[in-house]
């Protein structure tokens, strides 16, 4: 199967989320390992987290902070001046809470990265377009 397979993953848990001592996910590093199709040995973090899946709050928060749309001072987040919270889980909670904010970070993340911007009545995840 090594051999076989057109595409090997190495997927390494990083660190545990928690919210005061109890574990509500994990920080998970995929790096591409073989890949027949495309470049290899390409890395990807992102969180799991518990009852939820794959994290998209906080890719918000990751690419953001990537594309200058987020500052990041020490453990406080802000948007357009405004303060999103301190630390990565409060940050997290303030983007759920206020979808309207997440989807204009998710907007001005995919324009700078060259994808295409959502339609307003498109959804994610499993039953939506992407």
């Amino acid at each position: 199967l090594k051999f076989y397979a057109s595409v090997r993953l190495d997927m390494r848990r990083i660190e545990s989320i928690k919210q005061g001592d109890q574990v509500v996910g994990n920080r998970t590093r995929a790096t591409v390992k073989k890949n027949k199709v495309a470049a290899p040995f390409r890395t990807a973090e992102f969180d799991i987290m518990y009852n939820e899946g794959i994290s998209t709050v906080g890719d918000l928060l990751d690419l953001g902070v990537t594309y200058d749309i987020l500052v990041k001072r020490g453990a406080y987040y802000r948007y357009n001046d405004e303060p999103i919270g301190q630390g990565r889980e409060s940050s997290k909670e303030y983007l759920r809470q206020n979808p309207a904010v997440a989807a204009e970070i998710d907007a001005l993340i995919r324009e700078k990265a060259g994808l295409p911007v959502r339609q307003a009545g498109a959804q994610s995840g499993p039953n939506g377009a992407g």
